[in-house]
């Protein structure tokens, strides 16, 4: 399991790098996009979803 682990990092630091050698951008530039705006927004607006999808599944419930 350590290898794949690994694999995965090593897949995601190379995307990462990629990403900044192409838009021109630092690598901890690229790395706080992703990690301190596109993932919490992405979070929060799963569970702004999962209560949406909560309330509505409420409805069809006895």
């Amino acid at each position: 399991m350590t290898k794949f682990y690994n694999e995965v990092y090593v897949y995601c630091t190379d995307f990462i790098i990629n990403v900044a050698n192409i838009t021109g951008l630092s690598y901890y530039e690229i790395n706080f996009f992703f990690f301190c705006l596109l993932y919490p927004i992405a979070l929060i607006r799963l569970v702004i979803l999962y209560i949406i999808q909560k309330r509505r599944l409420k409805k069809f419930t006895f």
